[in-house]
């Protein structure tokens, strides 16, 4: 896949067909417009064109928004790759971007730039200025300068709202299997190493600090998650803990994973880990023994879970 962090760098070499939205989290919804571009393409007639935007639009206009986003524009990448899209560009939204004219738009951006044989929209999208335009105005453009328009269906579009709010929700209510049924991969965090307070390897439990650069990346409820990570080519299973360490009188959130069976110096490195499965909330103990118990209690359980979890992968 090749990537575009802009619409200026984009050449097209054939016409293309196009498909535009934030995509954020890249789910099963997203995908049955994804594989629509991926299916018109597959001849190699015209080139498949995946036009996003960051910082998301509602970052820009929105003065306080605090949206959180299922995804990072690492992980989008890797997502929209998998799924075989040729091309993906990631325009720098600003607000300047935000005063193009709906014609603008089409002309200067659809039919100039990307050279668009059609383009793959929802039946709802607004877009140009202040989103005046609608779906009736991008046919009526289509026809004067020569692209098609196939519309989303309303049911495929209320499928995806309806997905990513129940994503969000399920991920901040720490319900991460059924979030990651939805997705349809295990919900990741992606972030580098840092060096923490150490408390875990004096206790027998050494632990991965994660960083996450991302302060829009939704970070699940607090408590201690299974999770699974590739370490050098190698599949590694941990128990991660989000939250705020109250026991020994933490208050700031931190991630950390401790990894079964490896133990390998992992500082100043990128890490990312796949959410499994919740285990428990957090909880604050009377010291640290109690603390030290719990934590051996959770290692046999995310060992019996691991053991199930890849009995049932292998069938």
């Amino acid at each position: 896949m090749k990537i575009f962090h802009s619409i200026s760098e984009f050449v097209a070499t054939k016409k293309t067909i196009l498909t535009l939205g934030t995509f954020d989290g890249v789910h099963f919804g997203h995908k049955t417009i994804l594989n629509k571009i991926t299916q018109s393409t597959k001849n190699g007639t015209y080139e498949s064109v995946v036009l996003t935007f960051f910082p998301h639009p509602r970052m820009v206009l929105q003065e306080k928004s605090d949206i959180k986003l299922l995804n990072t524009i690492a992980e989008k990448i890797e997502l929209l790759e998998q799924l075989g899209i040729e091309n993906l560009v990631i325009h720098p939204f600003d607000t300047n971007f935000s005063k193009l004219t709906a014609e603008e738009f089409v002309r200067d951006i659809l039919v100039n730039r990307f050279n668009i044989q059609k383009i793959i929209i929802g039946y709802d999208h607004r877009f140009g200025r202040n989103r005046t335009a609608d779906i009736n105005d991008l046919i009526t453009y289509g026809k004067t300068y020569n692209f098609e328009v196939e519309q989303i269906t309303a049911q495929e579009i209320n499928a995806i709202s309806v997905s990513s709010t129940k994503i969000r929700t399920a991920i901040l209510e720490g319900e991460i299997e059924l979030a990651n049924a939805y997705l349809e991969y295990p919900y990741p965090i992606s972030g580098q190493v840092i060096q923490g307070k150490q408390l875990g390897r004096t206790i027998g439990f050494p632990t991965a600090n994660i960083a996450i650069a991302e302060d829009f990346k939704l970070i699940p409820k607090n408590g201690v998650y299974v999770v699974s990570s590739i370490i050098n080519d190698q599949l590694v299973y941990g128990m991660m803990n989000i939250g705020t360490n109250p026991t020994v009188g933490g208050e700031k959130q931190s991630i950390e994973v401790h990894f079964l069976d490896f133990n390998k110096d992992l500082y100043h490195q990128p890490l990312k880990v796949s959410i499994l499965h919740r285990l428990r909330s957090e909880q604050k103990f009377l010291n640290i023994d109690f603390l030290k118990a719990q934590l051996a209690k959770d290692e046999n359980n995310t060992r019996d879970y691991i053991a199930t979890y890849q009995s049932l992968n292998k069938s």
